[in-house]
């Protein structure tokens, strides 16, 4: 098999076999194949696209790459979820507790953040004490014991497409569906899942920004799942502005232990329970996603849900006071309100900007070595539709700096104001 042969078939638009895909991710991963010949490949996929056995082929060549996780010795059907990201998404440290009180066992494995905030892992040490540094073996017995554990992505999962996506950066074929759905997709699968539940963000502060697109990639993943015998949904859920109202890590813990008690932002909750019920329905819990609804606003409203948060966090060494307690969480030193600069109603905040004037207080990465500060972020007063007098408070900054005159303008910048009230926005589009 000759890589010129390969990039002659794809470039023509002929679809390549399982064989000629795992040739390619193999050569490349073992540095068999050169980069140039590699980023003639991409561009040949981002200007031809792939069928839909293409892409599924092309992801488990990615997953072969390198380590995948058994989870075969825990009891039950193990349903993961995965969102393209955004800000202020805090549904993982809501939803893992949420289905694992109704016996679903979640074995979730997440990575930190890089870019606006922190990632899944970040927000979880802004508990004290919990930490994700557990063996495989622990992690496998604390879901069987609790039906519930998290822990950090292994150094050696899916090394094709870690290598691979340092190529697409630099060579303009990030945006292209069947990449996009085989990176998130083979992440998932290596990490031993049984049915997979997707939450594709669309809007100012996804990387979709165009409905159709996200419906496209939604359409890609749930193909890749279901040809390579997992379950998979999806949900194309709106990320044009924040979810919830807290950005930023400790300030999120305290707005999901708020969720979990039925007292959370609305739209946040009624995200939960949507991709809650596609996660019950999935491990076999409830015959209809209305049965699973209805379940876990039960185990909100009795305060299961609650306490598996708690024995959650404290099986990985977290302190649950804090839980019991959010002030305990850690605290920023100064608290500046934001105000409105006039009169009106909210018609739009753009959701990425919010995220970038979180990440200049310090929430957020700009490397990969970057240190987080925990205690600090943005907690939003009002959203997309509320009215607004001038000099309302719009937002308040947690900061461990007295001067954040750009993070203000930045937020003051995001929100857009108008006269008429605007239509309610749509939360959930497919």
């Amino acid at each position: 098999m000759r890589m010129v042969d390969i990039l002659a078939k794809k470039r023509d638009g002929v679809e390549l076999s399982a064989e000629e895909l795992q040739f390619v991710v193999n050569g490349y991963t073992k540095d068999e194949i050169p980069d140039y010949q590699m980023s003639a490949f991409l561009m040949a996929i981002y200007f031809q696209g792939m069928s839909a056995k293409e892409t599924a082929d092309l992801t488990m060549a990615m997953v072969e790459s390198g380590d995948q996780i058994d989870l075969s010795q825990i009891q039950g059907v193990k349903v993961d979820k995965h969102s393209t990201g955004g800000v202020g998404d805090t549904t993982t440290l809501i939803l893992a507790p949420l289905v694992a009180a109704l016996g679903v066992p979640v074995a979730k494995m997440s990575g930190r953040g890089l870019g606006h905030t922190g990632g899944t892992l970040d927000k979880l040490e802004a508990v004290p004490g919990f930490h994700v540094e557990i063996t495989e073996e622990e992690f496998i017995n604390l879901v069987n014991r609790n039906k519930i554990a998290v822990i950090g992505q292994s150094g050696n999962l899916t090394p094709a497409d870690k290598k691979i996506y340092g190529l697409r950066d630099v060579t303009a074929t990030v945006n292209s569906i069947p990449l996009i759905a085989s990176s998130i997709m083979s992440k998932k699968i290596a990490a031993g899942a049984d049915a997979i539940v997707l939450d594709v963000k669309v809007g100012a502060g996804a990387f979709m920004k165009d409905l159709g697109e996200a419906k496209k990639l939604a359409n890609a993943m749930v193909d890749i799942g279901n040809n390579i015998g997992r379950q998979t949904m999806a949900v194309i859920s709106d990320m044009s502005q924040p979810l919830g109202l807290a950005v930023g890590n400790a300030l999120e813990v305290k707005e999901a232990a708020e969720t979990l008690q039925g007292k959370g932002p609305a739209d946040l909750l009624e995200l939960c329970l949507v991709l809650g019920s596609k996660m019950v329905t999935l491990a076999g819990k409830a015959n209809s996603e209305g049965e699973a609804r209805a379940m876990l606003e039960g185990v909100i409203a009795n305060g299961k849900a609650l306490e598996m948060f708690k024995v959650f966090l404290a099986a990985q060494g977290g302190d649950v006071s804090v839980i019991d307690n959010t002030e305990k969480l850690s605290q920023a030193k100064y608290q500046i309100q934001v105000e409105a600069p006039k009169s009106g109603y909210v018609s739009a905040i753009i959701a990425d900007e919010i995220g970038i004037a979180a990440s200049m207080l310090g929430a957020g990465r700009a490397t990969k070595e970057s240190e987080i500060d925990l205690s600090v972020g943005i907690v939003l007063h009002k959203k997309i539709g509320d009215k607004v007098g001038s000099g309302e408070a719009i937002a308040m900054i947690h900061s461990n700096k007295e001067d954040v005159e750009d993070v203000k303008k930045r937020i003051v910048q995001a929100y857009n104001f108008s006269i008429e009230k605007p239509a309610p926005t749509t939360l959930i589009y497919k």
